[in-house]
């Protein structure tokens, strides 16, 4: 799905699919995603070990299979945003937001990318262009490129309102790891006081018309999202999907071996998954 069909399904009230790149890093993975289903994908250069040149490699492939491209940044500053959009990204996540100058900075870098010094933090302040033909420019220019606001911290969620109202931003980002962590109680996903932060963030940013996107593992924990509200789907890793698909699949191989040779093979095969990255 092209950036500007994906913003606007979000926009009419529709779900779209996507999952994290965090692993993958060769280019012969481009005929596997082809026919996959996947709108989007997070390219993750927050805990993945990318350099510019995969990232942009990266970008190239889901973009030639009309799948969006949006690049998780390494940090809230806006440098890794103007990278990011150097590689050619459809879009950025910026993670673990909690500062309103912060998210001002990392969109207005985004919508007004490469404009710098003087007049990047003038727009910034105050929306201005250095002229009509500049904003003309910038609009079309940036027209269908996507910000996502990660929101992590308790913090975070106690002023979210506030922190959407401060930009211009297409989504909002839940990191349940970070998010527990932060709550006090680290990867207990079933805790009501979670649930009820969920609640609150999904419901805050529906008010003013932004999806938002929960990172979960496992389908279980993604039909949770969904039922909460959220719309802007993020299920899972590569790495997280192959590791699952592999012990399946094995186990059940296992299995029938188990029952013509009466010899018991499970105890090779583990059934841990990876946790959000």
């Amino acid at each position: 799905m092209k950036p500007a069909e994906l913003k606007q399904r979000l926009k009419d009230g529709k779900p779209v699919f996507g999952y994290m790149i965090w692993c993958m890093t060769g280019m012969r993975w481009k005929r596997v995603y082809a026919g996959c289903g996947l709108d989007f994908v997070v390219i993750d250069s927050e805990h993945g070990s990318r350099d510019r040149e995969l990232i942009a490699n990266t970008v190239e492939q889901f973009q030639s299979l009309d799948i969006t491209a949006i690049v998780r940044t390494p940090s809230t500053d806006p440098i890794y945003v103007a990278m990011a959009m150097d590689a050619g990204a459809d879009g950025v996540l910026v993670p673990y937001c909690e500062d309103i100058e912060e998210v001002k900075h990392c969109v207005g870098k985004l919508r007004t990318h490469p404009l710098k010094g003087e007049y990047y933090e003038n727009y910034v302040s105050t929306g201005e262009f250095p002229s009509d033909k500049t904003k003309k420019y910038f609009e079309k220019l940036h027209k269908d490129h996507i910000f996502i606001m990660g929101v992590e911290s308790k913090p975070a969620a106690e002023n979210i309102g506030n922190m959407i109202d401060s930009a211009k931003i297409d989504g909002v980002f839940i990191g349940p790891n970070d998010m527990t962590t932060s709550l006090g109680i680290p990867n207990e996903n079933d805790n009501p006081v979670y649930l009820e932060t969920l609640k609150h963030i999904i419901g805050e940013a529906d008010k003013r018309g932004v999806p938002t996107m929960i990172h979960q593992q496992t389908i279980e924990a993604s039909k949770v999202a969904i039922d909460l509200g959220a719309r802007f789907i993020l299920h899972s890793s590569d790495a997280g999907i192959l590791l699952r698909g592999i012990q399946n699949e094995f186990a059940e191989l296992k299995t029938s071996v188990n029952e013509k040779y009466g010899s018991d093979l499970s105890s090779s095969t583990s059934d841990e998954s990876l946790g959000e990255v």
